[in-house]
């Protein structure tokens, strides 16, 4: 059982920048996912277990970076240039998989999944 704990949310107003903590009780590959409403939870971005290897949606691609810090075991998702469709329920997952597999970009590849934090980006 890996226990995780996002942090960071808030409200922004478009343009501007936040950034997403997610503290891990094992060192993993993880991912942020969100959730607007209405919507289905959709891949934002992953990084793997060593940090070496990072995937992005194309829509966040350019303005969001994912990092880790493996001393904290702790993952960091950088927001700049936030846009009001950016709003949403943040979730951060920490995946099962070994580390000689693939880093999952899908929901389906987590089974560990923080409560979620919510950003809210104003117009």
């Amino acid at each position: 059982q890996v226990h995780v704990v996002e942090s960071g949310g808030g409200l922004v107003q478009a343009g501007g920048s936040l950034r997403l903590s997610c503290a891990a009780s094992e060192r993993t590959a993880m991912g942020w996912f969100r959730q607007a409403p209405g919507k289905e939870r959709e891949f934002v971005a992953v990084i793997s277990w060593s940090g070496g290897t990072t995937y992005y949606a194309d829509s966040v691609k350019g303005r969001f970076t994912i990092s880790r810090d493996n001393a904290k075991i702790t993952v960091y998702l950088q927001m700049n240039s936030l846009k009001p469709e950016d709003t949403a329920v943040y979730y951060c997952a920490a995946s099962s998989q070994p580390p000689t597999k693939p880093v999952p970009s899908t929901p389906n590849g987590y089974r560990y999944w923080g409560q979620g934090t919510q950003v809210t980006v104003a117009s």
